[in-house]
């Protein structure tokens, strides 16, 4: 049985300003979603909230844009935050993510005091192009491929409940697997009224399917990941995501959806007889 759970946490530090056309992304402009939308978030405002998710226990703190690709604005704004985080919050792992991205552009970022770079696949090969037209699967992969190589640890994952097919949930997550990630988020479609895609259909017996799938596949993998969705998804049910194979979850808010109190969180880990995981080398 798992003892230990890895807690991460996000902050939305450049919100609602892609211009992409992704069907699953409330932050794209196409949409017109409504959204709390800002070009940067105020350092302090992200310090506090790195310090607030610190003293709960998270040990990853993500940096996330919404964009498609790093640009050099948006990266000498990332390397600002995490020099002023590495001397403020010296426990938390830091996580970019900020689309596609070279390799010498991650190997800044990792010389900024970035641990890991979080790029998700989203979905199989074949269903790609039904959920996004402006930039092709291809690119994700390559970026993956980029933070291998620039040094960086991968997270990678991908979202469930977007009318993928079970054939393509096991194409994306063996995609996955290839590219050995140290962590992998699964994200279950919150849909918005403002979105083109359907609200997901996924049961919680379903949900729960997709992650002992999912554990069987990646069964190499440190960290197996519930992020977007669980609240919704799982509803009452959120303590049988650990059975099922998972152990690290988002505490706090998501990107433009509300998660769980962190303490309601914190006491379901601490009823089911779990430990907060206190550094990165979680089985």
């Amino acid at each position: 049985m798992l003892k230990k759970i890895f807690l991460c946490s996000i902050s939305n530090i450049n919100s609602g300003t892609c211009s992409e056309d992704c069907k699953f992304c409330s932050q794209s402009v196409k949409y017109r979603a409504d959204i709390e939308r800002y070009a940067k978030k105020p350092i302090k405002e992200i310090l506090k909230e790195a310090k607030k998710f610190d003293s709960l226990g998270a040990l990853g703190f993500c940096l996330v844009s919404a964009h498609k690709a790093l640009d050099e604005k948006t990266l000498e704004f990332v390397c600002e935050i995490s020099h002023t985080l590495k001397k403020e919050v010296p426990r938390l792992r830091l996580i970019a993510c900020n689309g596609t991205a070279s390799k010498e552009q991650l190997i800044e970022l990792k010389n900024s005091g970035i641990s890991a770079y979080n790029h998700n696949l989203e979905t199989s090969q074949s269903f790609y192009a039904q959920i996004c037209s402006t930039h092709p699967w291809s690119e994700r992969y390559e970026t993956c491929e980029n933070v291998n190589s620039s040094g960086l640890n991968l997270i990678c994952g991908g979202i469930f409940g977007m009318g993928e097919s079970d054939k393509d949930r096991v194409s994306m997550l063996e995609s996955i697997k290839s590219l050995k990630p140290v962590s992998v988020p699964l994200n279950f479609y919150h849909h918005n009224e403002a979105l083109p895609l359907n609200p997901s259909t996924l049961s919680v017996d379903e949900a729960l399917d997709i992650i002992r799938l999912s554990r069987k596949i990646l069964s190499d993998v440190d960290r197996l990941m519930v992020a977007g969705g669980r609240e919704i998804t799982f509803k009452n049910r959120q303590d049988e995501i650990f059975s099922a194979g998972v152990n690290s979850i988002v505490i706090g808010n998501y990107l433009t959806t509300l998660g769980r109190n962190a303490y309601d969180d914190l006491d379901m880990i601490k009823k089911l007889g779990f430990d907060i995981a206190t550094d990165t080398r979680v089985k």
